[in-house]
């Protein structure tokens, strides 16, 4: 199967205004999935391993297999779980999703952990399924390997909010996120994303974004009435149109409504 680089396609695609559509992986564990989002129009998916129990290993497959299927795979790793992110890099994710990040000085060592030397510190390897597992000097492999990793920090607290300028201003960072879930948890308003501190938050990320050349994402809103407010401020057109199993569920309730109606009304 052919490797297809996911970067700058993937990225350029975003700075372009293009749609670009990504499913999140949360409790898949086999192919089927990933060759469900290549075939209805996907350009992405996000691995989540904050939220599940996947392994490493697993997820690292599904990043390789997206790769082969022209996806681009990102991961969402644990909070402050730095040592896996070489070893999903490696085994062929080609981004990482740093949650609850809170400070410039925490966004930096996920830059560190995800870019070579000198604008890191990832380890050397010489084989990767993003290169089709080619042996490769490390003077050829690092710089395209490193062009093509795609690091997201995820701003979830007031904290991180603040720090939002000095983060995007990092070499090595290529997206900045609202995670809007946990954000409005934080300020104990969980769920009321119409909050002016919402808007005023992904206005100060826009902003920041705007100001360095980074692309801005906005993510756990569902009420698209609300987006449609708020895309305006420079939301990139990067949308997650779902989770594995809560499309399965949406999917499987629908044809549970649709069969007990072919049963008729006196059949609630």
């Amino acid at each position: 199967m052919a490797h297809h680089p996911p970067h700058p396609g993937f990225l350029g695609r975003l700075h372009a205004g293009d749609p670009t559509l990504m499913l999140i992986v949360r409790t898949a564990r086999t192919a089927d999935t990933l060759h469900i989002a290549a075939s209805t129009g996907h350009h992405g998916v996000m691995v989540d391993l904050e939220h599940s129990t996947m392994s490493t290993d697993t997820a690292a497959q599904l990043c390789a297999l997206a790769g082969s299927l022209g996806l681009t795979a990102l991961v969402r790793v644990p909070e402050r779980e730095y040592g896996m992110i070489g070893r999903l890099l490696d085994g062929g994710a080609h981004g990482i999703v740093a949650p609850r990040i809170e400070s410039v000085e925490q966004a930096r060592q996920i830059v560190g952990a995800c870019r070579f030397p000198p604008r890191g510190q990832r380890s050397q390897t010489n084989m990767v399924p993003q290169l089709g597992m080619r042996p490769t000097p490390a003077a050829t492999m690092n710089p395209a390997v490193d062009a093509g990793t795609i690091v997201q920090i995820l701003l979830e607290t007031p904290g991180g909010i603040a720090d939002a300028d000095a983060i995007a201003a990092l070499d090595g960072v290529d997206m900045l996120a609202l995670g809007a879930n946990d954000f409005t948890a934080e300020l104990g308003i969980p769920g009321q994303y119409d909050d002016p501190r919402v808007r005023d938050a992904v206005a100060q990320l826009t902003d920041a974004c705007r100001r360095h050349g980074k692309l801005m994402v906005l993510g756990g809103i569902g009420d698209q009435k609300l987006m449609d407010e708020l895309v305006p401020l420079g939301v990139c057109p990067l949308r997650m149109t779902g989770t594995d199993t809560a499309l399965l569920h949406e999917a499987a309730a629908a044809r549970a409504r649709r069969t007990l109606d072919a049963f008729g009304p006196t059949h609630p």
